[in-house]
């Protein structure tokens, strides 16, 4: 009996360890953000945010080399800043929010490129397509605070919408459409380290 107790108690112990060196960063929402862009009637540019978002982040290495990072991003959190554009946004013609509520990432490599950048490449699921996507990060910091380490990254990804089934395509006069093809998307994270 004794004999069980100190396995389990080993057990226990080993799977804190590895979990403690395993390099998790978990995401600090209140610092962090998730904005879009996409061209207005050619002139000018709309954004918006996605409120409700979990990132994960995984590395054993202390320049990032080996990292793995996952995102999951509520559809319906979307903000424009207008309720209306809003509702739209999660019909069919674009995100269609009750059949497909979550945008997914997930890394499949994390290249250092130079000093402080990444390419990061993996897969991005919307509605219900998946297709390879590379995202440009910088790391802007490490620093130790009073909750523990945080890092702080700046990562840009440029998609066409058309290509994840967000359909809509009303064009103006001359001939150019009132919501543009391409997604600007812009990620300022801060992750604390677990």
């Amino acid at each position: 009996m004794t004999r069980n107790i100190f396995i389990i108690f080993a057990t226990l112990i080993a799977g804190a360890t590895a979990f403690a060196d395993s390099g998790s960063w978990s995401i600090d929402q209140a610092h962090s953000s998730v904005v879009f862009s996409v061209q207005h009637m050619v002139i000018s540019e709309v954004a918006g945010t996605f409120k409700d978002f979990n990132i994960s982040l995984v590395s054993s290495k202390d320049d990032f080399s080996d990292a793995a990072i996952s995102a999951t991003i509520a559809v319906k959190s979307i903000d424009t800043q207008n309720g209306m554009r809003d509702s739209h946004l999660k019909t069919d013609d674009f995100f269609n929010a009750e059949k497909f509520p979550t945008i997914k990432f997930q890394s499949t490599s994390f290249e250092k490129v130079g000093d402080g950048h990444y390419k990061i490449k993996g897969t991005l699921t919307i509605r219900d397509s998946t297709k390879e996507a590379t995202i440009d990060a910088v790391l802007n910091g490490v620093i130790q605070s009073a909750k523990g380490m945080r890092s702080g990254w700046k990562a840009t990804l440029a998609i066409n919408r058309f290509d994840y089934g967000l359909k809509w395509d009303r064009t103006i006069e001359t001939g150019g459409l009132v919501a543009g093809a391409t997604v600007n998307l812009v990620f300022n994270l801060e992750f604390v380290k677990q």
